[in-house]
Order: structure tokens, then C-alpha cells, then sequence
């Protein structure tokens, strides 16, 4: 089954699929018309010429050259009515009954058009059942417009890739690609004794609500909704906020080794910018508010009452409305942005002071 960032690149990818099928089956029709030999007819398309009249008879059989004064010769006929003279006699040739242009063979389309060669034969099993029939860039590679890519699903076990024919392997998918998967991260304590990050306590699970610019946690890679699991190899669950903060404070300056999932609250979507620049979304405070019709939003499942955290994988927790959407207007036209339920986000948030929100990191995270 293929997976997509979003629905505008499925769509493409259905195209394109379509459309590769379809010169498939007329190259393979028109190999097949060659291939096959021409069919022999009882009988001659064209009379035999008539021998001609014995000598002796010649004056009994006038030619039409001087018939009444006419002349037939051929090239008369040919220079006022052509339509009389006879076709010309068929060609036996290697290319008698082909096509006024050339047919690409298999092994020049491979060379030169692979996007043109019909699709392969399905497979059943391997993890790249269901690849589509295009090329796929490696990593790294230089993507021109409409080229084909693809971006992993992530997770333990997972041979999935996603097929991304418009997103491209863009850095912004990369980036905020939301795995749900456990990671360790092994932190140190910065010269005023902290690893630069809080927690917060949800049904019985530790939650990062804060994580300071320039810390070692921010360093680490570790990202607002992180659901804390471990630390130090002690299992947190249904811990209290104070406790954990407690556990960290007694661990040793250097090797604090943190189970953290990644942000299971959270999900990411990929949007496209129309031809005026606009993804199709409205928001305050950082709450998406009103989604426009028949816009990337509306056709990726974008809802309302959810916050914005990240927009291309940039956090913009506390990031003022006016600053959200001066990133959104320098990236790309792919932009992902990463949303939670607003319960969940006032539930995070509860009673965080402001000059705190403020230290939040902000920064473009490494991939």
C-alpha cells in the first residue's frame, strides 16, 4: 500500500501511474503489429502487366499514344489526372507496413526515457511490493520539478516508503516527520546545573512542555510533546512533574541517558501553496481558527481548534502570529506543519509563566 505527505501527491502519483500505463500499452501494441508478418492474399493487389501484341498485330492495335490524336503517356497522366496511374507495388523491405515515425525499443527508452517504460509485473513480497514505475532519486540527489521521491514512514520494523511525486524530498518532510518511535537521547548539565528542559504530568505520562534555546536538551534533539519514558533507566510513568524534575536535578552533570517517544499528541501535514501563495488556513494565537474551501488545508484534513507548534519543523510555540506567518511565507511552495488538539496543548501549557515561554527554542532542528 503507498503511502503520500499529502493528497495533492497522491493524485499526481495516480496520474503519472495512468499515464505510463497507457504509453506502455500502445508501445507494446505497436512492437506487436510489427512483429507480426503480413498477411498473404489469394490473389495479386495488382494486375499482371499484359505482354505485348505480337509484331504481325500491331497495326490492328494502335497504341493510345497516337489514338486519336491523344497522348497517355505516364507522364501525362502523372501531371493531370494522377488518380489513374496504379499505386505503387508494396515493399517487402524490413520496414514494409511501419509507421511514418520510428518506435522506441525497450532498451532505448531505458536509456533515455525510463519514465515512459511500462510498468513491471507486480510483486508479492519483498519490501518493495507496490513500488511505483518510475525512478526514484537517491539520497541527496537534485530534484527538478515533478520528479518522482520518496520519504521512509519511520518506525520499528517499517519497510514503508512514502511516495512524495510533488512534495519531493523536501527537508521541510524531513524535518517535521511526526514517527511516534522511541529514541534515547544522552544529555549533560549545562554550567547552571539544568539540562534546559521541563515536564509536564498527563494521565499518567511525563510530557517535555519546555525546551530552552541553546541548552543541552535542544542539543540533543529533543522536542516539545516528547513523551518522557525513561531516565537514567528509571521508568517515569505516573510520576509527577516535580518528581521527575527531581530525578534530574540528582542525576550526574554528564551521561543522563532519556527514553523519549516522539510527540505521540502530535501530527504533521503536508501543504501546498496555491498559484497566490496561500495554504488555505486562518489562526490566532497560534490556534488555527477557519480552514478555506477547496484549499491544500481543506484537501489534506487540516482542523480547526488545534495549535500550531512547528511549521517545517521550526517550533513556533509563543512565536507571535505576525512571525508564524513570515515563516510560512519564506518557505517553499511545500509547507508541513505539525498541530495538537487544543486540550491537549492548554493541558501542556498549564500554568507556564510567560518569561519561560519566552527561552523556548526556536530553531531550525538538524536532520
Amino acid at each position: 500500500m503507498s503511502l503520500y505527505p499529502s493528497l495533492e501527491d497522491m493524485k499526481v502519483d495516480q496520474m503519472g501511474r495512468a499515464q505510463v500505463q497507457m504509453m506502455g500499452e500502445i508501445a507494446q501494441q505497436q512492437q506487436q503489429q510489427q512483429q507480426q508478418p503480413q498477411q498473404q492474399l489469394p490473389y495479386p493487389l495488382q494486375p499482371a502487366k499484359a505482354p505485348p501484341p505480337p509484331p504481325h498485330l500491331e497495326h490492328l492495335y494502335p497504341a493510345l499514344d497516337d489514338y486519336m490524336g491523344l497522348e497517355f503517356t505516364q507522364e501525362i497522366l502523372a501531371a493531370n489526372m494522377p488518380e489513374y496511374l496504379p499505386p505503387p507495388p508494396p515493399t517487402t523491405g524490413p520496414h514494409h507496413g511501419a509507421p511514418p515515425y520510428p518506435i522506441p525499443t525497450q532498451e532505448i527508452l531505458a536509456a533515455n526515457m525510463p519514465e515512459y517504460l511500462p510498468p513491471p509485473p507486480p510483486t508479492t513480497t519483498g519490501p518493495h511490493h507496490g513500488a511505483p514505475p518510475y525512478p526514484i532519486p537517491t539520497q541527496g540527489a537534485v530534484l527538478p520539478i515533478g520528479v518522482t521521491s520518496v520519504v521512509p514512514t519511520g518506525g520499528i520494523g517499517s519497510t514503508g516508503m512514502m511516495l512524495a511525486p510533488l512534495s519531493g524530498q523536501t527537508q521541510a518532510i524531513q524535518r517535521s516527520h511526526v514517527t511516534n518511535a522511541i529514541r534515547e537521547v544522552t544529555v549533560c548539565k549545562a554550567s547552571d546545573g539544568k539540562v534546559g528542559m521541563r515536564v509536564k504530568a498527563i494521565n499518567k505520562g511525563i510530557f517535555v512542555c519546555l525546551v530552552k534555546k541553546e541548552s543541552p536538551a535542544a542539543m540533543a534533539g529533543v522536542r516539545f510533546g516528547d513523551q518522557v519514558l525513561q531516565v537514567c533507566g528509571v521508568t517515569v510513568a505516573g510520576y509527577s512533574m516535580d518528581k521527575v524534575h527531581d530525578i534530574l536535578r540528582k542525576a550526574p552533570n554528564n551521561g543522563i541517558v532519556i527514553a523519549v517517544r516522539d510527540r505521540p499528541f502530535e501530527r504533521a501535514v503536508t501543504l501546498h501553496k496555491d498559484s497566490t501563495g496561500h495554504i488555505g488556513f486562518q489562526f490566532k494565537d497560534g490556534e488555527v481558527t477557519a480552514i478555506v474551501k477547496d484549499s491544500s488545508a481543506a484537501r489534506n484534513g487540516l482542523l480547526i481548534e488545534h495549535y500550531l507548534l512547528e511549521v517545517n519543523g521550526q517550533n513556533v510555540v509563543g512565536v507571535r502570529d505576525k512571525d508564524i506567518s513570515n515563516i510560512i511565507n519564506e518557505c517553499g511552495p511545500t509547507v508541513s506543519v505539525t498541530i495538537m488538539p487544543v486540550f491537549v496543548y492548554k493541558h501542556i501549557m498549564k500554568h507556564m509563566a510567560a518569561n519561560l515561554i519566552k527561552k523556548m527554542d526556536h530553531s531550525i532542528p538538524d536532520l
